[in-house]
């Protein structure tokens, strides 16, 4: 296993919600100076190749929740990675403290960003995300609210169906039209 000397977070790179959270990271994670706070590194799809990293390490498990592989040889998941990104994130280091804050052994702010993550992990095939399978079935009326909301406040355009029917009202409107024509040729003059 290969020595570690900063954490790095591994992200599913074929989900529009993973790379545009990890882009937003490594945009957040380099210095002044140029240098990385965290390393970002996709998935990918070769299982040896994770495990070089951290021999514990299943690609199935990388795909289905977020990994930060720490320099110790652990690994954070889940929320507890999310937090270990913000600790390492110069703008956002500074309220990470309040993860540690603990009641009675309960670590309320912990569990706020551990219930949050699980959701958006829920919900990302809702937005998009391919790889990340299909959404459970309470979050599936969802999508349709989602898609609503797209079409009303202005998002990607989506192509209207044509209708393959004709409805009853249109229908008997035309039928109308069509009985009064014929009747009229057929009077007498």
């Amino acid at each position: 296993m290969p020595e570690l000397k900063k954490p790095i977070l591994l992200f599913d790179d074929e989900c529009g919600v993973c790379r545009h959270i990890a882009g937003w990271v490594w945009r957040l994670a380099q210095t002044k100076s140029g240098n990385m706070t965290i390393l970002i590194r996709p998935i990918g799809d070769d299982p040896e190749e994770l495990r070089a990293l951290n021999s514990s390490l299943d690609i199935w498990d990388a795909y289905e929740t977020i990994h930060v592989l720490m320099p110790d040889g652990s690994m954070k998941l889940g929320g507890e990675a999310v937090a270990e990104v913000f600790r390492n994130l110069p703008e956002t280091k500074w309220f990470t403290g309040v993860f540690a804050i603990s009641i009675f052994g309960f670590r309320p702010f912990q569990a706020i960003l551990n219930l949050s993550y699980g959701i958006l992990a829920d919900v990302r095939p809702l937005f998009g995300c391919e790889s990340c399978g299909t959404p459970r079935l309470w979050v599936r009326p969802i999508r349709r609210i989602i898609q609503w909301a797209e079409d009303i406040f202005g998002g990607t355009p989506r192509p209207k169906p044509i209708p393959h029917f004709t409805s009853y009202s249109t229908a008997g409107r035309q039928t109308s039209h069509v009985l009064e024509d014929r009747s009229a040729k057929a009077r007498p003059s």
